[in-house]
This record gives structure tokens, sequence and C-alpha cells, in this order.
């Protein structure tokens, strides 16, 4: 062999080291980089993962792609894109910007749905260019009822705080026509000192109202007697129970405990107390039992009144809501008591239930969740003392009592 072709072969050795040396250090470098999910397979779980509904559509509106939760809002029906959404999705296309449309869901009749379920599902269409629009939509029903409850509030606000304030106006002039006849001040000025106390207890139950539905932290909760609480509630009752001809009757102390905020808990039983001794006709009783259920304190307030209408029993719980106006007028009542109850149980991490049968009674039970039992032995359910069993046992139960009566729970907050 030459020297030229021995400077050939070895110019080729080296050039095929190199070359498999290169090959293999890249083999190297690629089976010691991390093995991972690419940007494509990332993005596909976002959309995925989102707790918005989205939807990818061509420029005929068909379904490119959806995550699951557009089929949860109902933004995908049948394989099929909301008609709705397409045609905001047209809309977009043609204007070249995005366009908000609402998707909530709509009965046969063409009206929203009431019920479980996303009431009202909002959200836009955004052009992504090539013919391709993407519907991004969100339940919004949470902030939706919010702000109705807040206009209404606001609206039932006006016009209950507009009756004590202009009674007490017309009394103060009459005071002043009649500035010379003392018998006659001494009756306006009665009156005067009614309406005033009337006003100043509405305004004191919507602010802890505000308080207990609003953004102020509660109290930390603490443990609680219930028997305490029971006590505290009846000394704040007593007396105008008396003075109705109402008798309270009142269970053994049970030695029950749980946490909570006293305060609170003495507030929500006595407005259950004083609800229950303004609809009783007098002489008639009125009933507390205290039990366990599970892991929860239940408190009863029986009556033996005039009862409610099923129609009405979730109303009840409502601000302002009052079944008869013209008695709810004359005990002095603003009709925020029951809300005030409802709420105190939500924040509680409990709620309040209902039984009722016009011309027999009601029963309203405080259900919070319990600390512990005095002997330390798991809770029992215990019946209940009350003057109504049979009404509390059905207020108790949370199911259809033999005589088709059924118990309406209303929780929290919902």
């Amino acid at each position: 062999m030459t020297a030229l072709g021995c400077t050939a072969l070895i110019i080729g050795a080296l050039v095929l080291g190199a070359v498999g040396g290169f090959v293999a250090a890249r083999e190297s470098r690629r089976r010691a980089r991390p093995a991972g999910p690419t940007v494509a397979e990332l993005l596909q779980r976002l959309v995925h993962t989102s707790d918005s509904g989205v939807v990818v559509l061509n420029k005929f509106g068909d379904v490119v792609l959806h995550n699951p939760r557009a089929d949860e809002l109902g933004l995908i029906r049948d394989h099929q894109a909301d008609p709705r959404a397409r045609k905001a999705a047209e809309r977009a296309l043609l204007a070249g910007e995005s366009v908000p449309v609402d998707l909530s869901p709509l009965n046969r009749a063409g009206t929203a749905l009431r019920g479980r379920g996303p009431a009202a599902v909002l959200g836009e269409v955004r052009p992504l260019g090539d013919g391709f629009a993407v519907v991004d939509a969100a339940d919004e029903s949470d902030s939706v009822r919010l702000e109705a409850t807040r206009r209404d509030f606001v609206a039932n606000v006006s016009h209950e705080l507009k009756t004590p304030v202009g009674a007490l106006a017309l009394l103060a002039e009459a005071v002043l026509d009649a500035a010379d006849d003392a018998g006659e001040v001494r009756r306006f000025s009665t009156k005067i000192l009614h309406e005033s106390t009337r006003l100043g207890t509405l305004v004191s139950e919507l602010i802890a109202l505000s308080r207990l539905q609003g953004a102020e932290r509660l109290p930390e909760l603490t443990t609680v007697d219930v028997d305490a609480v029971v006590e505290e509630a009846l000394g704040r009752c007593r007396l105008a129970a008396e003075s109705a001809g109402i008798e309270i009757a009142v269970d053994e102390p049970t030695g029950y405990l749980l946490d909570g905020d006293r305060t609170l808990l003495v507030t929500a039983l006595s407005n259950l107390i004083n609800n229950a001794a303004s609809y009783s006709p007098p002489g008639s009783p009125v009933s507390i039992s205290r039990r366990l259920s599970g892991d929860f304190v239940e408190i009863a307030v029986t009556d033996r009144g005039i009862g409610i209408e099923p129609e009405y029993h979730e109303r009840v719980f409502e601000r302002f809501f009052r079944v008869d106006p013209a008695r709810s007028r004359a005990t002095g009542g603003t009709g925020l008591g029951l809300a005030i109850v409802k709420h105190v149980a939500a924040n509680h991490g409990g709620e309040v239930k209902l039984w009722s049968r016009t011309g027999t009674g009601s029963t309203f039970t405080l259900r919070v969740p319990r600390h512990g039992t005095t002997d330390g032995q798991p809770a029992t359910a215990e019946p209940v003392t009350s003057a109504d069993r049979a009404a509390g046992s059905a207020a108790r139960s949370g199911t259809e009592s033999a005589d088709g009566v059924t118990t309406v729970e209303t929780g929290g907050v919902r």
C-alpha cells in the first residue's frame, strides 16, 4: 500500500470516529435528559382541568376540541355546540374581536332552568385566527344570585325603614300640634317611643345579619355549654312570653357541648322562642328540647300556634318575609329573626329544620355540630321530651311523616 493510501485510510478512520463519537454523545445527552410531557401535552392537561368550559369551533361551527367542564355546563349536547355559542362564534370571526355570550341552561319553553345545576353560565367567544374560535364560559350562578340578593336586600331595607321613619315624622308633627294638650302629648309620645324602639331593633338586626352573611370575620369558636345557651335565651324571652300568657316548658339539662359562638347561638335560639310565642294563642304551651343526633346537637322549639302553610316553609327564612304581616306588625316583628337563625346555623356548620302543619303548630330545630358529651361516650340518639313529641319527631327526622307532612330543611350559604 502506498503512503497516499495509508493517509486516506487514516483520515477516513478519523472521520468515522468523529461522526460516531458525535452520534454517541447526542444519544447520551438524549438519554440523560429526563423524560416528561411535551408542551402540547401540558396545554391539553391545562384545558381539560380548567374550571371553565372550553370549546374550540371551526368556521363551520363544528366542535374541534372541548373539555369535560364544557359538558357539565351544557355547552356541548349530542356532540354539538350550543346554538348560541355557534352564533356568537360567527360574530366573533366576522368582527375579529371577542363577543360576550349568555349560555345559561334553558328549558323547552326557552326560559332559565331552576333547581340544581348551574343557573347562570356566562362567557365570551374569542377568534383564534384561520377560521377557528374558542368559547370560554364559567358558572356564574353564585355571583348572579348574590347580586340579586343584594338588590332585593336594598329594596326591602328601603321599604322597611320608610315605615317607622315616616311614622316618627307624623307623630312628631302631631305632638307639635297638640303641645297644649298634655294627654295627647303623652299618647303621641308613647307611640313615638314604640316606633323608635322598633326602628332600633330593625337596625340592630340588619347589622347582625350583614355581619353573618358578609365578609366580616366571625368570632373564634369556643366550647359552649348547650344548657347555658338555653338558660340565657329563656331569660331573654320569659318576660315577654309570660306577658302573652305563654307557658314555656323545658326538658332536663343534658350537659351537651358544642363548638360555636355563645352570643350568636343565644340570639338564634331567642329568635326561635320569641317567634313561637308571637304566633301562639294565649295559654298555649311552647316547649324546648335538646338531644344528640349523630355528630349534631339539636335544640327544638315546638309551639301549638297557627302553623305555616307548606308553600311558605322555605320562604319563612327569607329576609322580611312574613306569613301574616298584620300579626307581625302587631307583635313588633321585623321579619329578620328566622333569617338570622338560618345564617347562624350555617356559619356554625349546621342547619335549621322546620316541621309545621296549619292548625297544629310548628317545630324549628337548630342543629349544630357537637363538641362532645360529659361522659365521653359516643353520642346516641335520645328521645325528645317535648310537649309535642310527634311534631318534634317529624321535625328532626328530615323525612315525610306518616300523615304526609314533609320536613323542610334550610341550610347554609349557601
